[in-house]
């Protein structure tokens, strides 16, 4: 049942006024584009335009009654780009999909296709290895692959099928090229819960510690990842799922059914459904209406309120800026102060996101969120005009028909969810440092509040090979702030080190006080260490980390969201930034990928290198497909101006 509206919290409703303001020009520019291309085509379909060869080639591979229907201007073509493969196992499920997909399509008198697909990569992999160097880069591939796919011009609605990690940004940014098309986003759900988050994460300390031995580490991670879907801890990936909850761009609390539930199969089939149903509407609308300034305030809420990935600091920056939206880092710390933390999934908590969903899931947590006016119910969704509609959760009856009904009133488990009138802490637990050593994000909601001040001497790396060798000749048995640098987007593509967590927990077990610092990137997965992460400048634009030596007393101190080496500033500045090895560039594709790093834009900027992007307007009306960088100086500084 709907409920009154509920005040905006002063603060959301400042925040998302700031980001409107500072939009106007860009948003306005996006919109118009998007408009343009609605009206290009009024509510014929887009293949009407095509001559009749180019529809031949478009219609060559279709079946018999598709054919028909293609040719003639009554069906809606929907599109189709997925991110299946079958090695791993969040992209698996996607398998089945299209030829559902196109069954459902057909009963509606659509077609559907797979247009395209895209590269989907697991960093669960590539930890630690050369192919991590690649990982942030797939996002803006992803987003080019989806372009590419929606570029023929004959779809009328789009379905994006993909999961995790860059898979979801990307296709967001992407589909957000083609913003006038309905879009739908169709997860394919969590695996089932296998081995407890801590029980594993125990197990990577003992083996770090040389307490463990490798079968007992191997059997561990294959008892964790064990079948078809997400990872169940609460990363990137699930992170992403949420998210694509409280934007409106999934069905209403399809974030984390499982795959192989037939409520799976019926939020597909309605996903489908609905794209066919807003395309031959009389007032059609698509993503680039549903992802505006308050959908994008109430992603970074939703973020805050879960403890979820600080991989987003980037993500929804760059998603953002695909819509003509300018969101910087310090919204993301405005609202953490005043948006409490609700939910404790794992590393925040021992639960995993099976016992998340259990407990009430999204959509509890929009009901609480709502209700405590922390967001934005006036926005435009797939199911609809208003936010609340995914404070109900999906449901099959007895005749199998999919429904929704009311999210419960009370959490299932308060241990792992909580209502914003009971939180497990009054803020976000997302902070923005800033100091001398520049700015950095650090995610402290895993953090005990005994950890979240560290004042040591630094030991400075260049790479995880040279902590962990540290660390195996126990040279890091002390006190101790660990900087690890050349790790940022210009460097190597800005790899996740994950690696070093086990054994920073062993340092910190042994009863040590440590931090890190880099400008690297730890993700979702980042826990009990206090960890200064995305620091900007990078070390290899001349940014002050670059100018840290052994020894240098660093402070970190996340209560008062500060970064700072302890060094007179005249001193610091004086010192010539530290010579930069040969980078290693070749192998396992990273050659490839030379252009992407030059062009890359900072952290605190969405770490993209789309140029244009929110800018658009500045740039003239005819500037409107993103463009890569063009800078002759290798791994130039980059500002504001340049990449946004």
């Amino acid at each position: 049942m709907p409920r009154p509206a509920q005040p905006t919290h002063p603060v959301v409703a400042d925040v998302t006024a700031k980001v409107a303001e500072r939009s106007r020009a860009s948003r306005a520019a996006y919109l118009s584009r998007i408009s343009a291309a609605a009206a290009e085509r009024g509510l014929r379909p887009a293949r009407a335009d095509l001559g009749c060869s180019n529809l031949a080639h478009a219609v060559a591979a279709c079946g018999g009654s598709d054919r028909i229907a293609m040719t003639g201007e009554s069906a809606v073509s929907i599109g189709i780009v997925t991110s299946y493969n079958d090695m791993l196992s969040a992209h698996a499920p996607y398998e089945s999909y299209p030829q559902a997909i196109k069954a459902t399509a057909r009963e509606v008198g659509a077609v559907a296709r797979v247009a395209g697909g895209v590269p989907a990569m697991c960093d669960g992999i590539t930890q630690g290895r050369a192919g991590m160097e690649l990982s942030l880069f797939s996002r803006d591939v992803i987003a080019m692959s989806t372009a590419i796919a929606l570029s023929h011009d004959v779809f009328d609605a789009a379905l994006m099928l993909g999961v995790c990690d860059k898979i979801v940004p990307g296709l967001v940014e992407g589909a957000l090229t083609f913003g006038h098309l309905p879009t739908a986003f169709v997860p394919a759900g969590p695996m089932a819960s296998g081995r407890s988050n801590a029980e594993k994460a125990e197990v990577r300390k003992a083996f770090a510690d040389g307490k463990a031995g490798r079968d007992e580490l191997l059997a561990s991670e294959v008892a964790s990842y064990h079948s078809p879907g997400t990872c169940t801890f609460y990363g990137t990936a699930n992170s992403n799922q949420l998210l694509m909850d409280v934007m409106g761009l999934h069905l209403p609390g399809a974030a984390f059914v499982h795959p192989d539930e037939p409520l799976r199969a019926a939020l597909t089939d309605a996903a489908t459904r609905r794209v066919a149903e807003i395309a031959t509407s009389g007032q059609p609308y698509g993503i680039g209406q549903v992802v505006d300034e308050k959908a994008v305030v109430n992603g970074v809420v939703a973020l805050l309120a879960t403890g979820g990935s600080t991989n987003h600091t980037m993500h929804l920056v760059a998603m953002a800026a695909a819509a003509g939206i300018h969101l910087t880092w310090e919204d993301f710390d405005e609202l953490s102060a005043v948006v409490p933390l609700l939910a404790r999934i794992y590393p925040n908590g021992p639960a995993d996101v099976n016992h998340f969903h259990a407990a009430g899931g999204t959509s509890f947590l929009v009901r609480t969120l709502l209700d405590a006016g922390l967001l934005h119910d006036d926005v435009q969704t797939l199911a609809g005009p208003g936010l609340s509609r995914y404070g109900q959760r999906p449901v099959l009856d007895a005749t199998g028909t999919l429904t929704w009904e009311d999210a419960p009133l009370e959490s299932g488990d308060l241990d792992v969810l909580r209502p914003a009138t009971d939180p497990f802490s009054p803020d976000g637990g997302l902070r923005v440092l800033r100091g001398t050593l520049g700015n950095a994000v650090i995610k402290v909601s895993a953090v005990a509040d005994e950890h979240r001040v560290v004042e040591a001497p630094a030991r400075v790396f260049t790479d995880q090979v040279g902590f962990l060798t540290a660390f195996s000749r126990r040279e890091l048995d002390r006190d101790v702030v660990v900087v690890i640098r050349e790790q940022g987007p210009s460097a190597n593509g800005m790899p996740e080190l994950h690696t070093l967590t086990p054994s920073l927990g062993v340092l910190q077990k042994r009863g040590y006080a440590v931090a890190l610092v880099t400008d690297g990137r730890m993700s979702g997965a980042s826990g009990a260490i206090p960890a200064a992460i995305h620091v900007t400048p990078e070390s290899v634009h001349a940014g002050p980390i670059s100018r840290v030596r052994d020894g240098d007393v660093i402070r970190l101190d996340a209560n008062a969201g500060t970064i700072d080496v302890l060094v007179e500033p005249e001193e610091l500045a004086a010192r010539p930034p530290a010579l930069r090895g040969a980078p290693d560039e070749y192998g396992t594709g990273r050659e490839l990928f030379h252009a992407l790093r030059t062009a890359v834009g900072r952290a605190d900027e969405g770490a993209h290198v789309f140029a244009t992007l929110g800018r658009t307007a500045e740039l003239g009306e005819h500037t409107l497909a993103p463009t890569l960088q063009s800078n002759p100086q290798p791994n130039p500084p980059t500002n504001m101006e340049q990449t946004l």
